[in-house]
C-alpha cells in the first residue's frame, strides 16, 4: 500500500515545513510497527520548492491470516482461499487508514509546537493513491471528496491493459489537489474515507469506533451530503452504532447552526436523572451465580456447553483463576459472533491461549470435552427436544464426566410474574419445554443417581415465596468413590471375561485331542 502527500513552498515558507507538520524528518527514512505490518515514512523529494512525504505499508500477509483465522471477518470456511489471495498488501484500505492514524496521530490533531501557525493555515496539497478500491466507482469518489474542497481525479484501473475489452476493475488511481485545506484536515479525510470507499473494515468494529469517526469527522462530517453513506460504511453497517453516530452528528449540526454548545442543545434530560439504582438483569445474576459456583468448586478448566454468543466465556476470561476456557456451540454463526465479542484477533498470546471455541453438538459424545474440571449448561437443556435429552445427558455426565456440572433452566412457575408474557407461553420461541421446580429436581436427581454425582439446588434471582426464583440452578458434584467403584466393576468384568476365555480354550483343546484319537 502506498500513499504520497506533496506540498509546494517559497524561500520564505519552504515546502520542507511539511516535515515539521508531520513530525517526520525529511532527511531520514523511518519505520513503525503496526498491527498488520510495517509502515515506512520517507521523502522521495525534499526541497524548498517541493516536498513529498510517502507512506508505504508492508502488510504481513501471514500475520493477517493468522489473526483473522476463525475469528471475525474472513474466518468463515468458504472464505479460506480469500485469506491468501486478496488485495490487502497492495490496495489502500482500512489497514492503511490504521497506519495513517498510528504514524501521523499528532499531525491529525493539528498539533505542531515548532510551527503552530503553519499547522493552522491551508497549504497547497496533492495526495496520490496509486491503487484505491472504490465500491461505487469514480463517481462515488468525487461525491465523497469534492464537497470537502478537493479537486478529484479518479482514473479507473483496467482489469488487464492487454485486454481492454474486459473493462475496468473496481480500483482507481486517485489524485486529490487543494489549496484550501490544512495537513490535519487532509489526513482526517483520508482516515475516514479510505475504508468507506473500500466498504470494508478488516478488524472488529467496536463501539469506540463511533468516537473515532466523530473525532476525525469534526468540522466536516455533520454537513457532508453523503453523511449517511459515510457513517454506515465506516461502522461496517452495524445499525446500532450507525444510529448512535447519526444522532450525535445531528446534535453537532444543530449546535453549530445555533452557535451554541452540544451540551446546551442536549439538555432535555436533567443531569441527576438515572441515578436511581436499577435492578440487576437476570442474565447478569445468572452469570454471577455460575461464576460463584465455579469458584467455590475450585474449577480452573471450564467447558461452556452451548456457549451461544460468548457472554459467559467473556466473563470467565476476565478471571485469571480460570486457566482454560472452552466454548462449544453447534452454530458457526454464534461462534463467529462470540469470536468478535471476545476480540480474539486482538488478544495477546497468553490470553488467547486460555480460550478455545469449538463447533459441536451436545447430542453426541466428543473426546475433546473429556477431562475438564467443570462444565456449564446455562439455559441449554430447555432448547433440546425431550426425546434427545438422554443423549445430551450421557454425552456430558457419562462420557465427558467433569468433576462439576452446572445446569440452569427457567422455572416455569415464575412465568406468572412476567407481565409481558402471555399466559401459557414459554419465555423463548425455541424452548421445547420449561420445567417446574419439582420436575427439574426429579430430573436432576435421576441424572445424579445414574452417573455417580450428588446434586444441590440454588435459586437465581428473587426467590418468590409462592412461585420460586425465575431461574433454577443444579450443581452436580462427582462422588469421590464413584470412579473407584466403577474401576472395580470393570476389573471384575475383565476377570470374568478372562475366566470364560480360559474355559473355552480348554474345551477346544479337549475336542481336538478326542478327534485326533478317533482318526
Amino acid at each position: 500500500m502506498f500513499l504520497t502527500l506533496t506540498t509546494t513552498g517559497t524561500p520564505e515558507r519552504p515546502a520542507t515545513d511539511l516535515g515539521h507538520l508531520l513530525h517526520k524528518h525529511p532527511d531520514r527514512a523511518q519505520t513503525f510497527s503496526t498491527s498488520y505490518g510495517t509502515a515506512h515514512v520517507l521523502y522521495p523529494e525534499a526541497g524548498p520548492a517541493r516536498c513529498t512525504a510517502a507512506l508505504l505499508l508492508e502488510v504481513d500477509a501471514v500475520a493477517l491470516v493468522r489473526r483473522g483465522k476463525g475469528k471475525g471477518r474472513g474466518g468463515a470456511p468458504d472464505a479460506a482461499l480469500a485469506q491468501y489471495v486478496n488485495d490487502r498488501p497492495y490496495a489502500a484500505s482500512s489497514l492503511l487508514a490504521v497506519a495513517l492514524s498510528a504514524v501521523f496521530s499528532t499531525a491529525m490533531r493539528g498539533v505542531c509546537k515548532a510551527l503552530p501557525e503553519r499547522a493552522a493555515e491551508p497549504l497547497p496539497l496533492r495526495v496520490e493513491v496509486p491503487a484505491l478500491p472504490a465500491r461505487g466507482g469514480p463517481d462515488l469518489v468525487r461525491r465523497l471528496f469534492a464537497p470537502l474542497g478537493w479537486t478529484v481525479s479518479a482514473e479507473p484501473v483496467a482489469l488487464d491493459g492487454e485486454f481492454p475489452e474486459w473493462g475496468d476493475s473496481r480500483y482507481v488511481r486517485l489524485v486529490l489537489e487543494s489549496e484550501r485545506l490544512t495537513v490535519a484536515e487532509a489526513l482526517r479525510h483520508l482516515y475516514v474515507l479510505l475504508p468507506v470507499l473500500d466498504d470494508a473494515k478488516h478488524y472488529w468494529v467496536a463501539p469506540d469506533e463511533v468516537d473515532k469517526l466523530l473525532r476525525a469527522g469534526e468540522g466536516w462530517l455533520p454537513a457532508h451530503p453523503e453523511q449517511k453513506l459515510i457513517t454506515s460504511r465506516y461502522l461496517a453497517r452495524r445499525w446500532s452504532l450507525t444510529q448512535q453516530a447519526r444522532e450525535r452528528l445531528e446534535l453537532v449540526r444543530l449546535a453549530e447552526s445555533d452557535d451554541s454548545q452540544v451540551t446546551e442543545i442536549d439538555n432535555a434530560v436533567a443531569a441527576d436523572t438515572g441515578t436511581e439504582e436499577r435492578p440487576t438483569p437476570l442474565a447478569v445474576r445468572r452469570r454471577d451465580a455460575i461464576l460463584a459456583a465455579l469458584r467455590q468448586a475450585g474449577a480452573a478448566r471450564v467447558l461452556d456447553l452451548g456457549c451461544g454468543q460468548g457472554e459467559l466465556v467473556q466473563a470467565l476470561l476476565k478471571d485469571v483463576r480460570f486457566t482454560e476456557i472452552v466454548g462449544v456451540d453447534v452454530s458457526m454463526r454464534a461462534l463467529t459472533i462470540a469470536g468478535r465479542r471476545l476480540r480474539l484477533d486482538r488478544l495477546g498470546e497468553r490470553q488467547a491461549s486460555r480460550v478455545t471455541l469449538l463447533q459441536g453438538s451436545l447430542a453426541y459424545t466428543d473426546k475433546r470435552l473429556a477431562g475438564y474440571d467443570a462444565a456449564v449448561l446455562s439455559e441449554v437443556v430447555e432448547h433440546v427436544d425431550l426425546p434427545r435429552l438422554p443423549a445430551v445427558e450421557y454425552a456430558v455426565f457419562g462420557a465427558a464426566r467433569p468433576r462439576t456440572v452446572l445446569v440452569t433452566t427457567p422455572n416455569v412457575e415464575y412465568n406468572v410474574r412476567w407481565d409481558s408474557l402471555p399466559a401459557g407461553h414459554v419465555r423463548h420461541g425455541d424452548h421445547r419445554f420449561e420445567w417446574t421446580r419439582e420436575e427439574f429436581r426429579a430430573w436432576a436427581a435421576a441424572v445424579a443417581e445414574r452417573h455417580g454425582y450428588t446434586v444441590e439446588f440454588t435459586p437465581v434471582g428473587p426467590d418468590d415465596p409462592e412461585v420460586g426464583p425465575p431461574t433454577q440452578m443444579a450443581v452436580f458434584t462427582m462422588r469421590t468413590t464413584h470412579g473407584t467403584d466403577q474401576d472395580d466393576r470393570n476389573d471384575q468384568n475383565d476377570a470374568t471375561h478372562d475366566d470364560t476365555d480360559k474355559h473355552e480354550n480348554h474345551d477346544r483343546r479337549d475336542r481336538r485331542a478326542k478327534e485326533a484319537e478317533a482318526a
